[in-house]
């Protein structure tokens, strides 16, 4: 495995393709995953941000001449790494949109896993949607999941806790990822901290290692250190790492 592009204690980020490197970390040592993976839906379109039309293009990893079989298979294929290293009793949530979160539930399904909840996050403050030809898009779909024949860890008692005493329901509301959050720069996905925050509080415990393949600006990372877990994160673009180490050491 390649030397950590930054490692500082139990906080640790690598670059290159997932695909590869996540071969290299020990197996059944993840108690957590959190995956927000390419969407394919640059196509050179228009969407709107902060309430300016802008390009629909997140990045070249997120463009492909793929076809379904072809992104089932790339789907299938960084799934199947990531089960290899997830504890027995541990979970992964996937975050997605109509784009490409049915493909993702069917690779899951094929590689040996079966789905937890559908999880709904219902964005308070979504953009409008410019062409007026659909419903505004106002939320993002993350399935959490657990491998076939095992028990995962749910902090059952935590959820209803900061739930106000109520059972937690499978639907989130949380504002898009505020603008304090992205004072060191962003990522055309970036979620926010509050979201990873729940994700983790739900599935771990201090002291637990988090993985997220795909780290684009380090989200999971400053959540899981905020919480006193660990954390590896995987990013092809080095600019993005830089920015989740500026995140990191400032605690944003």
């Amino acid at each position: 495995m390649n030397k950590p592009y930054y490692l500082n204690n139990s906080f640790s980020l690598y670059h290159g393709d997932s695909l590869k490197i996540l071969k290299f970390i020990e197996e059944k040592s993840i108690d957590m995953i959190f995956a927000d993976p390419p969407y394919f839906l640059s196509n050179d379109g228009i969407t709107c941000q902060g309430g300016k039309m802008v390009s629909v293009n997140k990045g070249s990893w997120d463009k492909t001449e793929m076809d379904v079989t072809e992104k089932l298979e790339f789907n299938r294929n960084w799934i199947r790494l990531c089960k290899a290293v997830l504890k027995d009793n541990g979970t992964i949530f996937i975050s997605g949109t109509f784009h490409n979160i049915y493909i993702i539930g069917y690779a899951l399904e094929l590689e040996g896993f079966e789905i937890i909840n559908n999880i709904v996050w219902r964005k308070l403050n979504p953009p409008p949607h410019l062409a007026k030809k659909a419903f505004t898009h106002s939320t993002e779909t993350i399935l959490w999941a657990r491998k076939k024949g095992f028990k995962n860890k749910f902090n059952y008692d935590l959820m209803k806790e900061i739930n106000s005493g109520k059972q937690m329901k499978d639907v989130w509301e949380f504002s898009l990822t505020k603008p304090s959050e992205k004072k060191e720069g962003k990522h055309p996905t970036q979620k926010p901290i509050a979201l990873l925050e729940r994700m983790i509080l739900a599935s771990t415990s201090e002291s637990d290692l988090i993985l997220d393949p795909f780290n684009g600006s380090g989200t999971t990372g400053v959540a899981a250190n905020k919480l006193k877990r660990k954390y590896i994160g995987i990013d092809m673009d080095s600019n993005y790492l830089d920015l989740t180490i500026r995140r990191y050491e400032k605690g944003i």
